[in-house]
């Protein structure tokens, strides 16, 4: 039975109906503004980090933290986070979310003036607590909408992500010139933007989400007569088959995608490319994972979950097989990354819908933050096994050994069909 067809919960007013209605476009509307503030700090640290964390290093080897250290940041506050919305509300959670990233960014730009590494790794971390706020704000999109529109309303909070990832990339040049005059260190003044931009979105999620939409949405929901008892992420996947394959989807994919991409700056520099480039490159990349999520959006309502994630799936293979065959052009490697950021898109929206509407909304918090863990971490540790595999094998390498993530989702997606 879908979800359209199953009765209403008695005395349960509907989810869609006409004040919910109106207060979701509004939730939807102040998402949008948070996400795009968002994305201008988590674009601004995409390549910097790497960056900055081969040259306080001294060693190539150790870019691949930057992803993995901010992948672990956000697999850890991704089930504090998910708890707090639970206990008080997204508008909560999401502001202090984009503050711990605010704070990461100050850091950043402490460990690049004191030359200290491990200080970089710890701002990384925290950084990483912007992409937790980022992906739970996506959620905060589910709460109050019609099943009708949940993939619609999620892609786009996901897509105005766009605007500040791409530009966030592309402030690498004013930052550097804002540094100079400020007196930062070389490769810090585009944290600075990332600092404002943080700051400004905790502003926007703590007066604009009012009334909050996850709590409005749990006091519609009639209590049972029979107390249930809360249950975590973990074991709603054991005992749920949809909730396990859609968080495998996007632990996959993500995994896949950072892999990739964390190796991406480093790769092109090594192959002589500017720090312009890298920055357009990464900002084509970043528009490929969010610019078209509405379309991915609207397909996963027409026509299903599972056919867009095996679209998504047949994208990241491209994209392999790119990095795979066409190693050491900067052409190829623009291809490769666009094409990787649209697999990942089509993946995760449709994954995300998937999670979203696997259980009742009294579990989807918990589920939600075990999703978003279970996602970071499988980046933190795609990001970390990225640098050896391309000390060993080259980047074509790397793209070779990653198909198996997509085989895995291929697979399992076929079962499923």
């Amino acid at each position: 039975m879908s979800n359209d067809e199953r009765p209403p919960l008695v005395g349960v007013p509907p989810v869609d109906d006409e004040r919910d209605s109106v207060l979701q476009k509004r939730v939807v509307r102040v998402l949008v503004a948070g996400q795009i503030l968002g994305g201008i700090g988590m674009g601004a640290t995409l390549s910097l980090g790497a960056l900055l964390a081969a040259d306080l290093s001294g060693s190539s080897a150790w870019s691949g933290m930057a992803a993995t250290m901010s992948t672990l940041g956000a697999a850890f506050v991704a089930v504090p986070l998910a708890r707090l919305a639970q206990a008080r509300g997204r508008r909560v959670s999401l502001a202090t979310g984009s503050l711990i990233a605010g704070s990461g960014a100050v850091l950043a730009i402490s460990a690049a003036a004191l030359d200290l590494f491990p200080l970089l790794l710890l701002a990384l971390m925290l950084l990483g607590a912007g992409s937790a706020t980022n992906l739970q704000a996506r959620f905060a999109a589910t709460d109050l909408a019609g099943s009708r529109f949940r993939a619609r309303d999620l892609s786009l909070v996901v897509w105005s992500t766009t605007i500040g990832a791409v530009l966030g990339p592309n402030l690498f040049g004013p930052g550097e010139a804002l540094g100079a005059v400020v007196g930062l260190p070389a490769m810090t003044g585009a944290f600075a933007f990332s600092l404002l931009a943080t700051v400004a979105a905790s502003v926007v999620y703590a007066l604009g989400l009012r009334p909050d939409p996850l709590l409005t949405a749990l006091a519609g929901r009639a209590i049972s007569l029979t107390p249930r008892p809360r249950r975590g992420g973990l074991a709603i996947i054991r005992s749920n088959s949809p909730a396990r394959y859609a968080v495998a989807v996007i632990a996959l994919s993500h995994a896949t995608m950072v892999a990739l991409m964390s190796m991406a700056p480093v790769h092109l520099r090594d192959h002589g490319a500017t720090l312009t480039i890298v920055g357009l490159t990464i900002s084509l990349h970043v528009a490929g994972m969010y610019a078209l999520s509405p379309v991915f959006g609207w397909l996963s309502d027409r026509v299903g979950r599972l056919p867009v994630i095996l679209g998504g799936q047949a994208m990241l293979l491209t994209a392999l097989t790119i990095a795979w065959l066409g190693d050491g052009s900067q052409t190829a490697m623009t291809i490769c990354l666009i094409f990787l950021g649209l697999g990942w898109s089509a993946s995760v929206v449709a994954g995300s819908a998937l999670v979203a509407e696997a259980v009742d909304v009294h579990d989807r918090s918990p589920l939600q933050g075990f999703s978003d863990l279970s996602m970071n971490a499988a980046g933190a540790l795609g990001g970390a096994l990225a640098g050896p595999i391309l000390a060993v094998a080259g980047y074509s390498g790397l793209g070779l050994a990653a198909m198996a993530m997509v085989a895995v989702v291929m697979a399992w997606s076929a079962l499923r069909l």
